[in-house]
């Protein structure tokens, strides 16, 4: 499992950077500033989780009855929320809004916070 986590901090931290410099750069001209605002979100919670994921695959000493799912609340929860915003925002780019994808971002931020929750729990008991 600790395989899992590193390989997915790994692709989560190098997608950061990746996306970081073409928000940076290339969307700067396509974005409006709120519009890189939320897609800066996206990309700073992934690195945030990328970085966690790593130290979790290195480190982790835990309760291995919390093990699987705190693993699985964080890679599920990136996905959710930080690849759910870029679509918003990519698609508010073009005029197109996928308002379905809205209701997604807040289910991967309750994962990710789940995540720190069990995380904690795992450290106290």
């Amino acid at each position: 499992m600790n395989d899992i986590l590193l390989i997915f901090g790994a692709i989560f931290g190098g997608l950061s950077i990746i996306l970081g410099a073409f928000g940076a750069h290339k969307l700067k001209q396509v974005f409006t500033p709120e519009l890189l605002q939320s897609f800066e979100t996206g990309v700073k919670y992934q690195m945030y989780h990328a970085i966690v994921l790593l130290v979790l695959g290195f480190n982790l000493d835990i309760n291995a009855k919390f093990y699987n799912a705190i693993i699985w609340c964080f890679i599920i929860g990136v996905i959710l929320f930080s690849f759910s915003i870029y679509g918003l925002c990519f698609s508010s780019s073009k005029g197109k809004k996928l308002k379905f994808i809205g209701p997604i971002t807040p289910i991967g931020g309750l994962l990710l916070t789940v995540g720190w929750v069990l995380l904690l729990i795992s450290f106290i008991g």
